[in-house]
């Protein structure tokens, strides 16, 4: 019975021996941050910018038919006593034609130009907008008087959380 005791006191101790080696291997400790430096990027993000002007268009003047269609019938009448047979046709079509553009330039040639009026013009360009990004942060920090350097995603503080892993030397 003695010996099946100390066997499983052994095989106990044993046992254990792994768990007390991972524990006294790897644990946590705390270093004092001695300095926070922002990693800081600049990022271009442009936008854009648009702006409304009013500008002053000229409007084409109006012009009058009563000339076209006076002068037309006019002409008309003047080119159907010349020639007779198929030479009247075409004396009445081409005095229609002549007294219509007669008729519009007489009416019209006094017409100034048309009448002024404010369009608004949007006008939009693209213009660089920087701006300044921490993507991380290099912390430094003393664990039992030696100095390390760690580049890190947050601001741990004043005071930093370690893995601490021990190793026996080859």
């Amino acid at each position: 019975m003695k010996l099946t005791s100390t066997l499983l006191l052994s095989l106990a101790s044993l046992g254990a021996l792994p768990l007390a080696q991972a524990q006294a291997t790897d644990f946590e400790d705390y270093g004092r941050v001695t300095r926070v430096t922002p990693q800081v990027e600049q990022v271009n993000r442009p936008r854009q910018e648009c702006r409304t002007e009013y500008v002053q268009t000229q409007q084409p003047a109006e012009r009058g038919v009563g000339g076209s269609v006076v002068g037309g019938i006019a002409g008309a009448l003047l080119g159907s006593t010349v020639g007779r047979g198929n030479g009247r046709t075409a004396a009445t079509a081409a005095g229609a034609i002549a007294g219509a553009v007669v008729g519009d330039r007489v009416q019209n040639q006094d017409a100034g130009p048309g009448p002024v009026q404010e369009q608004a013009v949007k006008q939009c360009r693209t213009v660089d907008h920087w701006e300044s990004r921490t993507n991380g942060y290099q912390v430094e920090y003393d664990y039992r008087g030696r100095n390390y350097t760690s580049v890190m995603s947050y601001d741990p503080g004043q005071r930093i959380r370690l893995r601490v892993s021990v190793e026996p030397m080859q």
